[in-house]
């Protein structure tokens, strides 16, 4: 039979009615730290409301529990008040949670998934490889058919870089959303700081619609384009679109992994 005699308990001071810890247990668990000796910051809390002629306010939160749900709620529990709580673990589930404090931005795993994509290096007057691959960045824009391509790729998605009749030249990951060319800066300078090849990639930089879009990337293994890796006639993926998912191109994977040396899904994960 399955134990279900377990309980999720809260401490609140009387003073400001502010809780500040939680725990599970059973039996008589919750009145444990009353006689607590430890010098810890629950125990010192509890202290100063004896003090003050008073008792902590012990409530139970959650009661019928197995020990798993137990520890389950906890967790949620100190994870969402963590700040402001006396508890030093921050409960078994913990790994499952994202970080505190972390509301303000998308993290992967939580708020998206990693994908791996082919990505159409396009150049031309706006963009060229060699300024990717120096700089770190892989761009595209002029226009929002194209911008909304890149626009798509998050933190921690990993990218195979495709030139066009040459091959596959590099593999990396994006570190950080696209942003306008005028946003985009490399080691603290504007990419306009730098000697670029491609000669008009600031056009259209003061309209937010048609302006080049940048892509930071980490670059885990690149080539130049004389060493790009290709197969003729091996079933190798190439498509138009500034990007596209890698997920159902095994051929691709299994060749773009051999020749970099890499695992993309590794990288992705």
């Amino acid at each position: 039979m399955t134990d279900r005699s377990y309980y999720v308990y809260v401490y609140i001071d009387p003073r400001n009615l502010e809780e500040f810890y939680y725990g599970k247990g059973k039996g008589s668990r919750r009145f444990a730290h009353l006689s607590d000796g430890s010098d810890s910051e629950k125990t010192a809390r509890i202290r100063a409301i004896e003090t003050e002629g008073l008792l902590p306010i012990i409530r139970t939160v959650a009661a019928g529990l197995t020990e798993p749900e137990a520890h389950l709620i906890e967790t949620t529990l100190i994870w969402k008040l963590g700040s402001v709580l006396t508890n030093k673990a921050a409960g078994r589930f913990v790994s499952l949670f994202r970080p505190n404090n972390s509301l303000h931005r998308e993290l992967p795993g939580f708020d998206y998934q990693n994908g791996i994509y082919y990505f159409n290096v396009g150049e031309g007057l706006h963009r060229n490889w060699d300024d990717c691959r120096r700089l770190g960045f892989l761009s595209a824009g002029q226009g929002p058919q194209w911008r909304d391509q890149i626009l798509d790729l998050a933190e921690g998605d990993v990218v195979v870089a495709y030139l066009k009749g040459k091959g596959y030249v590099g593999v990396g990951k994006v570190t950080a959303r696209a942003v306008p060319y005028l946003d985009f800066r490399y080691e603290g300078r504007l990419l306009q700081d730098f000697n670029l090849i491609a000669p008009h990639m600031w056009e259209n930089s003061d309209d937010p619609v048609n302006s080049e879009y940048v892509l930071r990337i980490e670059w885990i293994a690149s080539v130049p384009r004389t060493e790009a890796k290709w197969k003729p006639h091996s079933g190798l993926y190439t498509t138009q679109l500034v990007r596209a998912s890698l997920e159902r191109q095994p051929i691709t994977v299994a060749f773009v992994e051999s020749e970099f040396n890499v695992s993309l899904k590794s990288l992705a994960t």
